[in-house]
């Protein structure tokens, strides 16, 4: 395209715009936008004692939920979204589950810098499960029906007792067997 006159048509960038545009200025935005989203983690981060309370009443309805039929894992995760937003029916659970519950089980709370986490220890899981996580004020359960120990029984009764027992089959006439042949779902067996 052809100019008529013969200025010139580039303009001049105020520091802010070279800043911004510069590597170095979008890195120090970045890490001043990340400072402050991990002081916002730090000054929201639930206390043990929120953090206990919460994962407590989401125990209570994880129990409520797995009464009589256990669900995978996609059912779990859609309970434990909802145990962010409802609270336990104390009256659903009952006070044995409970008992057996504290009996059994322990559940500690570990503060970390910018979130707080929560453990269930028994003696399945001697190392611990992680039960619940919270952040930004926000405590959400990652727990299962299987994380817990609700009753305790022995393994075999005596010393003297075998494991494993040997079975003795009785010698039945179990019927007679069919004519099969080879290939038979191909052709007609009659034949």
């Amino acid at each position: 395209m052809y100019q008529s006159d013969s200025t010139d048509y580039r303009r001049r960038e105020t520091v802010s715009q070279m800043f911004w545009r510069s590597c170095l200025g979008r890195f120090i935005i970045i890490m001043g936008v990340l400072l402050v989203i991990l002081t916002i983690a730090y000054l929201t981060a639930p206390s043990k004692q929120t953090m206990l309370d919460e994962m407590n009443d989401n125990i209570l309805q994880c129990m409520e939920a797995n009464d009589s039929v256990r669900g995978d894992w996609i059912d779990d995760a859609v309970n434990n979204i909802g145990y962010i937003f409802t609270k336990a029916d104390s009256t659903k659970v009952g006070l044995e589950w409970r008992e057996a519950f504290d009996k059994y089980n322990r559940l500690e709370v570990y503060r970390h810098a910018f979130w707080t986490t929560a453990y269930i220890y028994n003696n399945i899981r001697t190392e611990g499960t992680r039960v619940g996580i919270g952040a930004f004020g926000v405590v959400v359960p990652t727990v299962n029906f299987n994380d817990f120990l609700l009753r305790i029984g022995p393994m075999h009764k005596g010393y003297d007792q075998r494991l494993i027992k040997t079975v003795i089959i009785p010698d039945d006439d179990l019927g007679k067997n069919p004519d099969i042949q080879e290939f038979h779902y191909q052709r007609n067996p009659d034949n």
